[in-house]
């Protein structure tokens, strides 16, 4: 992607004889696949849903999948101080009056959301379509934006990735008709990391959240994405203490509710049994969804559906 524009992928072909072409040139996410002497270039766009999907120099490969039943309303904008690539959902239709807020961030490391792909917004725009103006920011050490940027979170994954949030946040408020005495966080992973980070540390900003599947206590997390990132916590663990959601507990001031499924075998159960267990010694009330033979995803299409439903009752109870 164009360094100052995080927001699309493309695909370029390389030979030492022509040197760097590019293959794709129209603004969204385009990935190939490449076998052989054969290359096929799949294309998600922000104005059409679904992909297309075609041999390069060949035919376009047929797609029966189904559309999605919304259509995102969105509006992508660089806010802050740090140009931080935002997206901004509202309901179709809406009349101008202040709405509450729902940040939708993944946040971290090797995934963007911010993205000039129609489906990549459909789930947040479900929300919007609820009644709340929807605010999707990629901080800090999210990829596309350079080394540089990507490595700002050496050795501390909490502290310029919540403040991102917050400047994208009251950014958007200058734009867009938002209520900041009503703000949630909802987060799934990394993101559920960020969402009860949120709440713990900022509950001025936060009013509540929901952690899906959220690391909350890094030296639990099982692979060497974690060293990248905080180091060796054996040579030195002030990283990990730095970034861990479990001494946060005793200040817990606001709804949370956590979910994670019993079968997760990347992001662990005993990751968010561990917090709920400080929450209670911390004499903090909260909520827990366990999600029984649910692994890191809900793949499942009934308890994807009605953990939508779920959500979407905590978060207007909440913020009610």
């Amino acid at each position: 992607n164009p360094i100052d524009d995080p927001t699309v992928q493309h695909v370029w072909r390389w030979s030492a004889a022509e040197g760097a072409i590019a293959v794709t040139t129209e603004p969204g996410i385009h990935t190939a696949s490449v076998g052989g002497g054969t290359a096929v270039v799949r294309s998600a766009v922000l104005d059409r849903p679904g992909a297309v999907t075609a041999v390069l120099g060949g035919p376009t490969l047929a797609s029966h999948t189904l559309a999605p039943l919304v259509r995102p309303n969105v509006s992508l904008r660089r806010c802050g101080p740090n140009r931080l690539a935002t997206a901004v959902l509202l309901p179709h239709h809406h009349d101008g009056s202040p709405l509450p807020v729902l940040m939708d961030p993944y946040g971290g490391p090797h995934a963007s959301r911010v993205l000039q792909s129609h489906n990549a917004h459909c789930a947040s725009q479900w929300f919007a379509d609820q009644g709340f103006a929807v605010v999707v920011t990629d901080g800090r050490g999210t990829p596309g934006r350079g080394s540089e940027w990507e490595r700002s979170v050496h050795l501390d994954l909490a502290t310029a990735v919540l403040d991102d949030q917050i400047d994208a946040l009251h950014a958007a408020a200058h734009e867009f008709p938002l209520d900041l005495q009503r703000v949630a966080i909802r987060g799934w992973s990394f993101g559920g990391y960020l969402a009860a980070l949120a709440v713990l540390r900022r509950p001025d900003v936060f009013h509540a959240a929901v952690a899906g599947a959220p690391v909350t206590e890094w030296r639990l997390y099982d692979t060497h994405y974690t060293e990248r990132y905080l180091g060796n916590p054996a040579s030195d663990p002030a990283p990990y203490d730095a970034s861990s959601l479990l001494p946060l507990a005793p200040h817990l001031e606001r709804p949370l509710l956590l979910v994670h499924g019993l079968a997760d075998d990347n992001v662990v159960a005993a990751h968010t049994l561990q917090l709920s267990s400080a929450l209670l010694a911390a004499g903090k009330p909260h909520e827990v969804l366990p999600l029984s033979g649910v692994t890191h995803m809900t793949p499942q299409a009934v308890v994807a559906e009605n953990l939508l439903l779920h959500q979407l009752d905590f978060l207007r109870r909440s913020l009610s």
